[in-house]
């Protein structure tokens, strides 16, 4: 599988990067400007981390057992509850904040474009490597 795999066009790793620092950077924005007590924030930046460590993992996970490299099934299993969690924990939170709609809206589209956009970079230094 290795030798099939082609190089990601400077297009496209320049384009996921920017979508991740977009991702990120927007939610940790709205963050910083936030009328919600500290406790909340870390709440939220806990959960950022969380869920962009969860998605990469599934990432990893996902294309080792593809390409034959050996995850163990608690790993595997692991790393997609971990990233579900990780949604529902924003969710939940999101759900029970006393935020706007919109405000609502923007760390939910915040948190998704950083989750994609983080498995689509692991997804291209990956492929970066065995090109």
């Amino acid at each position: 599988m290795q030798g099939s795999v082609q190089k990601p066009s400077f297009a496209f790793v320049a384009a996921s990067w920017v979508a991740l620092l977009a991702g990120v950077v927007a939610f940790l924005v709205g963050l910083w400007h936030a009328d919600m007590q500290l406790n909340e924030k870390g709440y939220y930046f806990a959960v950022l981390m969380y869920g962009l460590f969860a998605a990469i993992s599934v990432q990893k996970s996902v294309r080792d057992r593809l390409e034959g490299i050996p995850v163990t099934a608690i790993y595997y299993g692991l790393a997609w509850v971990s990233t579900l969690i990780a949604i529902a924990l924003l969710v939940i939170g999101l759900y029970n904040a006393t935020l706007s709609a919109s405000e609502k809206g923007f760390y939910g589209m915040a948190y998704a474009l950083s989750l994609f956009a983080a498995i689509a970079v692991q997804k291209n230094t990956r492929d970066s490597q065995f090109a």
